[in-house]
């Protein structure tokens, strides 16, 4: 598949646990199934929204080997394989791509508030991983990093290693980034995406991305937005996406991966809603909130199962 070929809506799979925290396998496959039938053009695994930090790295091999598995090419899988060591990072890129992996989604390395590397230690971070990979590479610029990357430091990327190709933008003003990336970029940039549930998809669709990464709870209504503004239907994107924007905004505000959850279990995609500890469940009134904003869109996630 032509690395061009890597547009449109790319959304999170949430990570299923049981009620006791153990991983659900079987929801996993599940979900992987209700996100193919929402008619997404590919899916992001052991991304933060699938609670990547609450994983062991076992588990993290488990899910990678299972999602790629269960998908067999059905469409694209990228992997999220962030870690502050280099040397995890290749490991993850290498087992990635042998499985099958179409892309490799890292963020620059971080740990806590006070680890960083520095601007060469950044670069070479992410060429050392499309080495091991040998597939193309998303750079996820997200506050959650703390890392500062200027627009030159990633068009520095883009021309020095050839295959980090998408840029996941998810910073304050993401449109003014996005559009002067790929100003400044060119054809280094094959796919600007944007992210953080697509709260700001219109304005970035607008600023030229390409891409948008959400959450698997309403990606087929997202993805009818992206396909009007593709088409030149400014007004009709704008009225698809003035509907879904109140869920949007209370999934980005007010629940963050736990709203993907509380919807597939509300449409029987997965048994249990449980996320691990410290994080603590939806409050009763919130998931209330969510559900009645979610009802009015007949969501397939919200059917799927049932």
């Amino acid at each position: 598949m032509s690395a061009k070929a890597f547009t449109g809506v790319w959304p999170v799979a949430p990570t299923p646990f049981n009620d006791n925290g153990e991983l659900d396998l079987n929801g996993m496959k599940r979900v992987l199934d209700c996100m193919v039938d929402q008619g997404v053009d590919g899916i992001c695994i052991l991304a933060n929204f699938s609670e990547q930090f609450l994983l062991s790295d076992a588990e993290r091999y488990q899910l990678t080997k299972l999602c790629l598995e269960h998908i067999n090419g059905r469409i694209p899988v990228i992997v999220t394989a962030s870690h502050f060591s280099t040397q995890i990072v290749e490991t993850r890129c290498r087992e990635a791509a042998q499985m099958g992996a179409a892309m490799i989604m890292l963020m620059p390395p971080y740990h806590g508030t006070g680890l960083r590397a520095d601007e060469e230690g950044v670069v070479e971070h992410f060429s050392r991983a499309a080495d091991a990979g040998g597939i193309p590479i998303m750079l996820q610029d997200a506050p959650l990093s703390g890392v500062s990357l200027s627009v030159s430091m990633l068009v520095r990327m883009a021309n020095e290693i050839p295959l980090l190709q998408y840029f996941k933008i998810e910073m304050p003003q993401t449109a003014a980034k996005l559009r002067s990336l790929i100003e400044a970029g060119g054809d280094a940039i094959a796919g600007p995406f944007d992210g953080e549930e697509s709260i700001t998809l219109i304005a970035d669709l607008n600023a030229g991305a390409t891409g948008s990464m959400c959450s698997a709870s309403l990606p087929e209504k997202i993805k009818q937005v992206v396909v009007y503004h593709r088409e030149g239907k400014g007004r009709e994107a704008a009225a698809g996406y003035e509907k879904i924007l109140p869920l949007i905004n209370f999934e980005n505000r007010q629940c963050g991966w736990r709203a993907c959850k509380a919807i597939m279990k509300e449409g029987g995609v997965i048994k249990s809603e449980a996320v691990r500890h410290p994080i603590r469940d939806l409050h009763p009134a919130t998931r209330a909130e969510l559900l009645e904003l979610a009802r009015p869109l007949d969501l397939i996630a919200m059917t799927w199962g049932k």
